[in-house]
């Protein structure tokens, strides 16, 4: 097959968006608003939890109303006065994960969920929408802020969790501001944890592009206690009392360690600036997680803890796919095979013009079986999205496919970086 070479089109972003100036429309403070999202298979509702307003904002200050990623949920928040965007960001959650599992055909489940945006001067109005796997709206909440609602509680009191710098590279407006969060640490093993914080921050920047922008980014270490060291493990019926309640066997899949307490983890940090979050838990019992603009979750004692946690950051910071998959695996089908993911790295062809189609080569053909030979090259793999057939992936092997291989493929570097310039460039 032939592809034929294109001008890139980045669908991703609105390069016609009417730009917005910050100080104009903005204060430097955070609104978090908490949502709960629930419901079942047939049913997703979104429901406004809490507002509240942090001290500084650490987000972007431009390019505010355009989106770099499409995600599976999107928010819009709009100057009520004249209908104006002034913002836009988009996310992943695990209750989108959810509602795809078998559990939720025969129960409901609500789940929590904090979003970070600019603190507006003028009364706005928010949007907040929920994608369905063939990028239908599968709920949507519109809601009214006036900036000046006294019922909006200042978030900044309370007992500061100790934290340290281990990047600091520019103020909060210059660098992407990422805190990495112990879980599973007691009071007696901060030492410890500081330790595995640095040795956190070296295995992000040992993979391209992270190393080669490193100057880009704050990296913050927070000593948030536990009362128990390690985390819960089910499937072995242990139960531990941490800091944000996190466990092994989410979705009954051994391996995927998750926590849904995301008000815990926001209530710890409410006193430093942050962006991204990345949490660190004391265990040595494989496995990890990461979700789109939530969390990266990953055992810190594991022998494979430099390749997972790359991986999961992978997901939560850079918005990729997996590229791996099992014949016969349960979660086949997760990408339907007539719409187009909108993770960069992987593709159904049904639009490919939106993804690497402008790297291949003059020729390229599609590689429906392995070859060591392919390692270093560009192309169209059959084999992704936990699908054996009908998605397509990059190269041959990649961090986001196996964790042997030593670095990510030059398609997620190049949708990584795009991702960092989009953040950090004014």
């Amino acid at each position: 097959m032939k592809i034929l070479p294109i001008i890139l089109l980045l669908l991703s972003f609105n390069l016609n968006a009417q730009s917005v100036d910050f100080n104009n429309v903005f204060e430097d403070k955070t609104l978090r608003v908490d949502y709960i999202f629930a419901g079942n298979e047939t049913h997703q509702y979104i429901y406004v939890d809490e507002l509240s307003s942090l001290p500084t904002w650490a987000g972007r200050r431009s390019r505010l109303c355009e989106l770099p990623l499409a995600g599976n949920g999107q928010i819009k928040m709009t100057n009520l006065k004249n209908g104006e965007c002034i913002y836009k960001t988009s996310f992943s959650s695990l209750f989108q994960e959810w509602i795809a599992t078998d559990e939720a055909k025969t129960t409901s489940k609500s789940f929590e969920n904090v979003f970070l945006l600019p603190y507006p001067k003028v009364p706005v109005e928010i949007e907040i929408t929920l994608l369905s796997s063939s990028r239908q709206v599968s709920s949507k909440l519109i809601h009214q802020v006036d900036p000046n609602d006294i019922l909006i509680r200042e978030n900044r009191s309370g007992e500061i969790v100790p934290y340290t710098y281990i990047e600091q590279n520019g103020t909060p407006q210059e660098c992407i501001d990422v805190v990495i969060l112990a879980e599973g640490y007691t009071k007696d093993d901060m030492e410890q944890f500081y330790t595995d914080a640095k040795k956190t921050a070296e295995s992000i920047f040992y993979y391209e592009p992270f190393k080669s922008m490193k100057s880009k980014f704050n990296i913050i270490a927070v000593a948030s206690p536990s009362l128990e060291k390690g985390v819960s493990i089910p499937g072995k019926d242990i139960w531990k009392q941490t800091a944000f309640g996190s466990h092994f066997d989410t979705f009954y899949s051994e391996r995927y360690l998750t926590t849904s307490r995301i008000k815990a983890i926001h209530n710890t940090i409410k006193n430093i600036p942050y962006e991204h979050i990345i949490i660190i838990a004391n265990t040595d019992n494989y496995g990890g997680g990461g979700i789109y603009n939530a969390y990266t979750l990953t055992a810190a004692h594991h022998k494979t803890f430099t390749p997972v946690l790359a991986h999961e950051f992978g997901h939560s910071f850079g918005g990729l796919g997996d590229e791996y998959y099992y014949d016969g695996d349960v979660m086949e089908g997760f990408y339907p095979l007539d719409i187009e993911p909108w993770e960069q790295n992987i593709t159904t062809l049904v639009d490919f013009d939106s993804k690497w189609n402008d790297m291949l080569p003059n020729e390229t053909f599609i590689h429906i079986s392995s070859n060591d030979s392919l390692n270093k090259e560009i192309g169209i793999f059959e084999g992704g999205g936990y699908a054996s057939k009908g998605v397509y992936r990059p190269s041959f092997d990649c961090r986001m496919r196996t964790n042997e291989y030593p670095e990510f493929c030059k398609v997620c570097q190049r949708s990584i970086k795009r991702l960092i310039d989009f953040y950090t460039q004014k």
